[in-house]
């Protein structure tokens, strides 16, 4: 007679015991359901006027008043979002706008800012022509517009710093509380070949983080987050993630100078100026 081995039978049974038959094939566990999402999280991701709909279609009054009490909440921090965002593109000045517009720019705190850390001011120093500037020209002004509350200035490197040498090109000057915070020089010479695209831009922009120019944005209550990349580029959202993620984990504070490789006695001394 034929020993069906996957019937669950006694015979079965003593014939697995003495190893006879193979071990009954276990099922495989079930897996716990996903957890419900929580009330904030489910509002997060819905507009004001999509939490006053939903408000409207509430039957539970308690829930009808947690939401209410949300959306005011919402309300009121992009009220105050509006206010802070002071600026969202790049300002051109010249030299005599200098103290002006970067060093006493630097010392104004934000409306509400009780930490009264003063605004990051990011003065750029470029020169048409140059490869490395033009196109780290167009990452500043992406920036600008993501950073609204950070001051982007820009102004031709020989007009800020007389006989600026193009080798230094471009150049960034970052501010706070009226402080220089860090210079970036000759931005981009060791990397037009090694980085393209908007990996550059994310590295610039983890950078500016990292040394106290540009603050995160603030997420629907206020908590700060990294803003997301495009979606339909998954690829780059994962490397701008990342190199935020390193910028803002970290507690060290960026060099004084971060300079390219270039040759030795480009970059042996300090190059000094005064405002």
């Amino acid at each position: 007679m034929a020993v069906n081995p996957n019937e669950d039978t006694e015979f079965n049974d003593a014939l697995r015991k003495y190893g006879i038959i193979p071990p009954k094939e276990t099922a495989p566990p079930t897996p716990s359901p996903p957890s419900s999402p929580k009330l904030h999280d489910v509002l997060d991701d819905l507009t004001p006027e999509e939490l006053r709909e939903l408000g409207e279609e509430i039957t539970d009054d308690d829930l009808d008043r947690d939401i209410d009490s949300y959306r005011r909440q919402r309300l009121a921090q992009e009220r105050l979002q509006q206010k802070r965002a002071r600026f969202g593109r790049v300002y051109p000045i010249g030299r005599d706008d200098y103290t002006r517009e970067v060093t006493e720019a630097s010392k104004i705190n934000e409306e509400g800012d009780e930490e009264e850390k003063g605004t990051g001011v990011i003065c750029f120093l470029y020169k048409d022509g140059i490869l490395r500037s033009d196109r780290t020209f167009g990452h500043i002004q992406t920036l600008a517009s993501r950073y609204p509350h950070s001051k982007f200035v820009s102004i031709v490197g020989n007009k800020c710093i007389a006989d600026l040498p193009d080798s230094r090109i471009p150049m960034l000057i970052i501010y706070r509380k009226g402080e220089i915070r860090n210079q970036l020089v000759a931005w981009g010479a060791d990397r037009e070949r090694q980085l393209e695209g908007k990996l550059i831009q994310f590295q610039l922009e983890a950078l500016l983080i990292l040394c106290g120019a540009l603050d995160l944005p603030s997420g629907p209550l206020g908590e700060r987050r990294a803003p997301d990349a495009d979606d339909s580029e998954e690829e780059d959202d994962d490397t701008s993630s990342r190199m935020r993620s390193a910028a803002t984990s970290t507690n060290a504070r960026a060099p004084k100078n971060i300079r390219a490789q270039s040759k030795k006695d480009d970059s042996d001394s300090e190059f000094e100026f005064d405002m």
